[in-house]
């Protein structure tokens, strides 16, 4: 294996033994994302560009929770073109509270943000948007970023300063994890894979409540088996209600 692999692959290793650290923060985000989900109310997730792939990791696939709804804007997904619209519209002020005026959120629901920086204005909005209407606000973002950086929201805030409870990703400023001789960027971010972990590690954590509650987690199943489909139109069904995304 090369230097840099092995680099690579400890930090992931030291980052998700540090995220262990915080047990406890996921395990109250887990409760209030339970306790939602059980009162008939609506989860909800956004991040804008590719902090938006863990709206899509957490939305309709298999082992995935059926009731998680994701919060999409089509010039913040990483189809638009030019490519680079997306860093343009993020910093779009306005923009994210329209988003959450014309979501089906409302008092009682919770929205999960996650953005790396906390800094750019959609998400900005979002939050303070989401929080009027009298949702709970959970941040995921990195601390150790949140700390180097202004925001560019007419507020002054970064998500961090907003959210109810913040998750931090335990990533670097920068994002990037591995130098290389020569290059002047670091190269290949952990976000992603900190992001997701936590991700799941919420579903996870919520399903393990419900069952406690004596409460079946709405699952769904890998589509690419046999049979799959009906259980998983099954659980559309019952949970219509909470599912916004069909």
């Amino acid at each position: 294996m090369s230097k840099a692999l092995n680099q690579y692959y400890e930090q992931i290793r030291q980052k998700l033994t540090q995220l262990e650290q915080q047990a406890d923060t996921i395990e109250h985000v887990a409760e209030i994302m339970t306790e939602t989900a059980l009162a008939g109310r609506n989860l909800f997730v956004f991040g804008a560009s590719h902090a938006g792939i863990l709206a899509e990791e957490m939305s309709y696939r298999a082992g995935g929770l059926a009731i998680v709804n994701p919060l999409f804007t089509p010039a913040l997904m990483l189809n638009v073109r030019p490519l680079t619209l997306t860093s343009a519209v993020e910093n779009v002020e306005g923009l994210g509270r329209v988003l959450i005026e014309q979501s089906p959120l409302k008092e009682g629901d919770t929205l999960l943000i996650h953005s790396v920086s906390g800094r750019n204005a959609i998400t900005i909005d979002v939050a303070l948007a989401a929080l009027a209407c009298g949702a709970h606000v959970i941040a995921i973002t990195s601390l150790a970023t949140a700390a180097r950086v202004s925001s560019r929201h007419s507020s002054g805030r970064l998500l961090a300063d907003i959210a109810e409870i913040t998750i931090d990703n335990q990533c670097e400023y920068g994002d990037a994890a591995v130098s290389l001789p020569g290059l002047a960027q670091k190269v290949a971010p952990l976000s992603t894979i900190m992001g997701a972990t936590i991700a799941n590690s919420l579903v996870l954590r919520i399903c393990e409540l419900m069952q406690e509650k004596q409460r079946t987690p709405p699952i769904l199943a890998s589509a690419n088996i046999d049979g799959n489909q009906k259980i998983n139109q099954d659980i559309l069904d019952a949970y219509r209600s909470q599912i916004h995304y069909l």
